[in-house]
């Protein structure tokens, strides 16, 4: 989904966002410098298999995934981290790492840890390593309704 698709989804269903451009990052570190975005208002999406099915896990960029916490929190049986082969074929018109985090739009399921409805604005990379859409946390939450759960845990010192 290219960032005009995207944007007309958007539009569709009356949601107000705005697009912000950025020299490219490829990061989520990085996108949130080069945008002057807080990382924990920049959420990131790292998709996981989980119980064999891909599912979006939604984040602040500047947290990691916790695989205990969401394994908990979701009562899976198995849960890990997907490969890129696992998942690029699902978005082909985005850059590798750069899907947005509507799962609702690609066939999938979306948890996002609940550190970020503590904001009233998120921003996600959408479909490029240059473009970023910033939208009220309860727009997201209305189209996307994903699972609410906390999984994110803060980075150990040095860590990338």
């Amino acid at each position: 989904m290219p960032l005009a698709t995207l944007t007309e989804y958007l539009d569709k269903h009356n949601v107000k966002y705005r697009v912000i451009t950025h020299s490219p990052a490829y990061t989520a570190q990085g996108i949130a410098a080069l945008s002057h975005t807080p990382g924990k208002e920049l959420a990131k999406t790292v998709v996981v298999k989980l119980d064999g099915e891909l599912t979006m896990a939604v984040l602040p960029a500047s947290f990691q995934v916790d695989l205990g916490l969401l394994k908990k929190a979701t009562s899976a049986h198995s849960l890990e981290l997907a490969s890129e082969k696992d998942f690029k074929d699902r978005f082909p018109e985005c850059d590798t790492g750069a899907m947005p985090p509507f799962g609702n739009l690609y066939g999938m399921n979306v948890i996002a840890d609940e550190s970020l409805s503590d904001d009233k604005e998120i921003a996600f990379s959408a479909c490029s390593h240059r473009d970023l859409i910033r939208l009220a946390w309860d727009d997201f939450e209305k189209l996307v309704q994903p699972k609410i759960a906390r999984f994110a845990a803060a980075r150990a010192v040095g860590a990338p």
